[in-house]
């Protein structure tokens, strides 16, 4: 049989519970083998926008969530290839890794109603199926299957965690815990990250 693979891409900076809650659920929903925590190097999209977290520290963070959580793992690919990052080449890369095997690129419903702004769209669409993990009773962003996608959807509870909550949080010193996971905070405490001296 084939691997299922999930491509979980993010900046993850910081990574919470929402980003594995998502990764589960879509493994769970979809029968994937593994979701793999695809952490970006230069996130090309957030250019200009805020200073991000060094990568190797936010890779740092997603290794430290999942842990030993079966069927997740955490990637560095990314890192290693250097430059920006763009989803098209991670899937191409996944493709001459692991040829044959089923490939799934997991996006949050906002992101899938941004696709258009994406690098090399068809490569991403030609190689795997997108797979947009949603609120309950909200539907998937508009367009995708006439835009040539195959498309999954999978549910999850509404949780509300912002990531620029998450940073402001870890500035003022204010908990994390139940937020992020338990070893991520370890790691976000004893490298300072988003301190506002650090």
């Amino acid at each position: 049989m084939a691997p299922r693979i999930g491509i979980f891409g993010g900046t993850f900076d910081p990574i919470h519970v929402g980003h594995l809650v998502a990764a589960v659920n879509a493994r769970h929903d979809l029968g994937l083998d593994r979701v793999v925590l695809m952490v970006a190097n230069l996130p090309w999209q957030k250019a200009g926008e805020r200073k991000v977290t060094p990568a190797e520290d936010r890779f740092e963070m997603v290794k430290a969530a999942v842990g030993s959580v079966a069927g997740l793992e955490a990637s560095r690919m990314e890192i290693d290839r250097g430059g920006p990052s763009y989803t098209a080449d991670t899937v191409t890369q996944y493709a001459a890794l692991y040829p044959g095997a089923e490939l799934f690129v997991v996006v949050g419903w906002d992101v899938g109603a941004d696709l258009q702004s994406w690098e090399r769209l068809d490569e991403v669409r030609e190689l795997a199926t997108l797979v947009v993990v949603n609120r309950p009773g909200a539907p998937p962003p508009a367009g995708l299957r006439r835009q040539g996608w195959r498309l999954a959807q999978v549910t999850v509870p509404n949780l509300e965690i912002s990531s620029t909550d998450l940073r402001a949080r870890a500035a003022t010193g204010r908990p994390l815990d139940y937020l992020v996971p338990g070893p991520a905070v370890r790691v976000i405490r004893e490298r300072s990250l988003y301190s506002v001296t650090g």
